[in-house]
């Protein structure tokens, strides 16, 4: 009886393993973690996304090309991540809901797809 209601239990404070909707790209210049107009938006729809979701997680996520150190692309990334989820809690998104996720670095192509913050709602 125990290990049934700890399974049911579990099974209510689950992650979903998908997002409930799309994935929002946040892309960044070199270097930077400054916010353009195209930025804003794409957080903006998020935040209306995340509202409309109430109870459920916001997953900011930053990356950072490859060009220069792994502890400065870490940092980098990190701040890339806060900058938008504190554009999600300025745009009315529960600062309690949302969940950093600074990745670093990555490889490949160092290019604009390097340099993004993604936001999920799980």
């Amino acid at each position: 009886m125990l290990g049934l209601l700890l399974a049911g239990l579990a099974a209510c404070t689950a992650v979903p393993a998908e997002p409930l909707g799309p994935t929002y790209v946040v892309f960044f210049t070199p270097f930077s973690a400054d916010l353009d107009d195209a930025a804003l938006g794409v957080i903006a729809d998020a935040g209306r996304a995340a509202q409309g979701a109430p109870g459920h997680r916001v997953v900011v996520a930053g990356y950072a090309d490859r060009i220069g150190s792994t502890a400065a692309n870490q940092t980098l990334s990190k701040l890339r991540a806060q900058v938008v989820a504190d554009t999600l809690a300025a745009n009315g998104v529960d600062r309690g809901r949302i969940s950093l996720r600074p990745k670093g670095s990555v490889g490949g192509d160092p290019g604009v797809e390097s340099r993004r913050v993604t936001i999920d709602i799980y």
